[in-house]
């Protein structure tokens, strides 16, 4: 009898081999194929024993992640065990066969069926564990980042006012005081270009803007 292909429906929807897919040729571990699961009460750190480690550039270290999930060495050493002898195994040998042969190598490792299959499930938990550990810190993570950036975008919106109130203030000043030179060289001119040279040359308190270049 083969056994139920509805991998999906079972320790939780965890599997990311789809349904109606053999278990035997798992799917990509793309989030988006996962069947949605709703998120049990203390999802993320009910997984952890203590806090498992980041995974820096995207890297995972999953040893670590096992380990912070209380998984120990030979809980994981009967996994990887399992998985090698899988991996050696031909692949046209029929399914029925490859399970006769990993029964057979464990329990002459004396390693009992059930605490490999434990020690899977456990694995399977703290993987998507720290998949919705590591979802729940991008989301809390991009929150902050969006609201750093609205208050950043509100700032640069503040400056660029300031910039253009002062601009429009220094022509205003501009034009205010050029009309005002105006006024004054009337008068300047009413008593001649001479006098008002010569006056400059002779006072302390005036310079000649053609002697500076001006």
């Amino acid at each position: 009898m083969s056994e139920p292909r509805n991998w999906g429906t079972t320790v939780l929807g965890w599997f990311v081999v789809r349904d109606g897919e053999s278990h035997d040729s798992p799917a990509p571990a793309d989030p988006a194929d996962r069947p949605p699961v709703d998120a049990p009460a203390g999802t993320g750190p009910a997984f952890f024993q203590t806090p498992p480690p980041a995974a820096a550039g995207g890297q995972v270290d999953f040893e670590g992640v096992f380990a912070a999930a209380g998984i120990d060495h030979d809980e994981r050493d009967r996994v990887a065990r399992s998985s090698e002898l899988l991996a050696s195994l031909p692949s046209e040998t029929p399914v029925a066969v490859r399970k006769q042969i990993v029964e057979a190598a464990m329990k002459a490792f004396g390693v009992p069926l059930d605490k490999i299959i434990e020690a899977g499930v456990q694995q399977i938990q703290a993987l998507e564990g720290y998949i919705r550990t590591s979802a729940a810190e991008t989301d809390q993570l991009l929150s902050d980042s969006r609201t750093r950036i609205d208050q950043l975008e509100r700032e640069i919106r503040d400056v660029r006012s300031v910039m253009d109130q002062r601009t429009q203030e220094q022509a205003a000043i501009a034009a205010a005081c050029n009309t005002k030179k105006i006024d004054v060289q009337r008068v300047l001119e009413f008593f001649g270009q001479d006098a008002v040279a010569r006056v400059v040359r002779e006072s302390p308190k005036l310079h000649d803007p053609s002697a500076h270049g001006e």
